[in-house]
């Protein structure tokens, strides 16, 4: 028996990473300035390894992540684009990295200055009138939505208790209304795939306050009633949030303002090519049409004449502060560094070619997998493994094949509106022949549930974790670093 490989079982006594050089400064005993009950009774529990194997431990850990510089990344519904290296060359610079938030802002114009430009190229993007790009995460831009729909009607007096939200939205949106003190109602979505106009107009009362609508919904299906949906919701005095999840299908293209959104979120983390997978930052700023503006959190980034910019606290009727005034900084930078590099030519490209891409890859696969909504796909489609579960095979064990193949696997039972759904989006950014060999293990997938389904329920074998049993590992998790494997 052997302890597992984790930095601690790689751990001997005696060993050193590290050693330090004789000093002339006079030792100090340190109990003599600090409080006893301050310091530690007996020493801590670290492993004792040459630094050679520090780095080669955390190295050897890093490969077994999934990442986008690895392979292709096909997770829908969440933009997992290749990040452009030049991103990571800007928002390493000395002089960007090394800001402190709480510097003199007459230390910080050049950075305040950027903040300020990424806010007019995010407006001339989606049409709206001002930005805020405090919040961290796509989360935290719907809750920032959600609180400026409140504040607006309470500044209005208005007596609304409840924002409607499709069948289809992420889940975050049904959370993101409840969290707010609001009551949700559920809209069923038409044979097509989109919202179902005459349920909406059912459930429009006077207690609206808004709806939450994703465009292009989550199953990748432009909403092209939206001016009739957006209308609907005005007559009663309610406002009317896109979901920004999916501005990578717009972007050039068509402007949330223009439809008759009057908030958006914009997920900089996935539209513009900051470092999503692995779990990297966030950034999720919204905007906001003109009489929303005065509801944004403080404080917001205005210019003097001077020329000079500075922090703008005068917003008495703010939903209040919900981030530190730089937001997700190091991320506004990369996003800044992508759309700069792109210009506007290169963004409606990138639309265009995210919407191609998600097309073509489609169209491969379609023979083999039901696809129930095609007509007016954007830059992400949902299938359905509905043919392969009654041949015996579910889309859990497909996704788990898919990783023995060297690919992360595809969103999985969601949409919940849609059975064995798998949700795709290929992004712009990888290439024909990416798509074709990935066409190809989805078609030889197909093929094995006919020829050998036991290789698809052992799935997978050669990731470093295999397959668990789910509901076991969900209710008895294990988590010790200290157990012991057998040879």
């Amino acid at each position: 028996m052997r302890k597992t490989n984790t930095i601690f079982g790689k751990s001997d006594p005696g060993v050193a990473g590290v050693s330090l050089p004789d000093t002339d400064v006079a030792n100090v005993n340190i109990d003599e300035i600090i409080d006893d009950e301050f310091l530690r009774k007996e020493s801590p529990n670290l492993p004792e390894v040459p630094e050679s194997q520090v780095v080669r431990h955390y190295i050897d850990l890093s490969n077994k992540n999934y990442h986008i510089d690895k392979n292709f990344y096909p997770l829908g519904s969440c933009t997992m684009k290749y990040n452009p290296k030049i991103n990571e060359v800007v928002a390493n610079f000395d002089s960007i990295k090394n800001l402190h938030p709480d510097q003199p802002v007459e230390t910080v114009q050049g950075a305040m200055e950027l903040i300020y430009e990424l806010e007019q190229m995010l407006k001339k993007i989606t049409g709206m009138s001002r930005c805020t790009l405090q919040p961290s995460a796509g989360a935290q831009g719907e809750l920032a939505g959600a609180m400026v729909i409140k504040q607006y009607h309470i500044f209005k007096g208005n007596d609304k208790n409840v924002i409607l939200v499709p069948d289809s939205a992420h889940g975050t949106n049904p959370a993101t209304v409840v969290r707010v003190g609001y009551k949700t109602r559920v809209i069923k979505s038409d044979s097509r795939g989109r919202v179902d106009i005459d349920d909406l107009k059912k459930n429009i009362d006077s207690k609206v306050a808004g709806l939450m609508l994703t465009q292009p919904n989550t199953l990748g299906l432009f909403e092209d009633n939206i001016q009739e949906i957006t209308k609907l919701i005005h007559d009663v005095d309610g406002l009317v949030y896109m979901d920004g999840a999916n501005l990578n299908a717009l972007v050039g293209i068509v402007r949330p303002a223009d439809m008759g959104f009057d908030i958006t979120h914009m997920n900089l983390h996935k539209t513009f090519s900051t470092p999503h997978g692995g779990g990297g930052p966030g950034s999720g700023p919204i905007g906001v049409v003109e009489k929303l503006v005065p509801f944004l959190p403080v404080p917001v980034i205005d210019r003097k004449d001077d020329g000079s910019f500075f922090w703008n606290y005068n917003y008495p009727n703010s939903i209040g502060r919900l981030h530190g005034q730089f937001g997700n900084f190091g991320i506004l930078v990369r996003a800044f560094t992508y759309i700069k590099m792109l210009g506007d030519r290169g963004l409606r490209e990138m639309s265009s070619n995210a919407v191609l891409n998600a097309n073509y890859l489609k169209s491969l696969i379609v023979d083999k997998y039901d696809v129930p909504y095609t007509d007016g796909i954007m830059h992400e489609f949902v299938i359905s493994g509905i043919k392969q579960k009654k041949r015996g095979t579910k889309v859990l064990d497909i996704a788990k094949k898919i990783l023995d193949e060297g690919y992360h696997s595809p969103t999985i039972y969601f949409p919940i509106n849609v059975p064995e759904a798998m949700m795709i989006e290929p992004t712009e950014t990888e290439t024909k022949k990416t798509l074709d060999e990935y066409a190809s293990t989805l078609i030889k997938i197909d093929k094995l549930v006919d020829d050998n389904p036991n290789e698809l329920r052992d799935a997978p074998i050669t990731t470093p974790v295999q397959r668990l049993n789910e509901a076991q590992a969900s209710r008895n998790p294990d988590v010790r670093w200290d157990f012991e494997i057998s040879d």
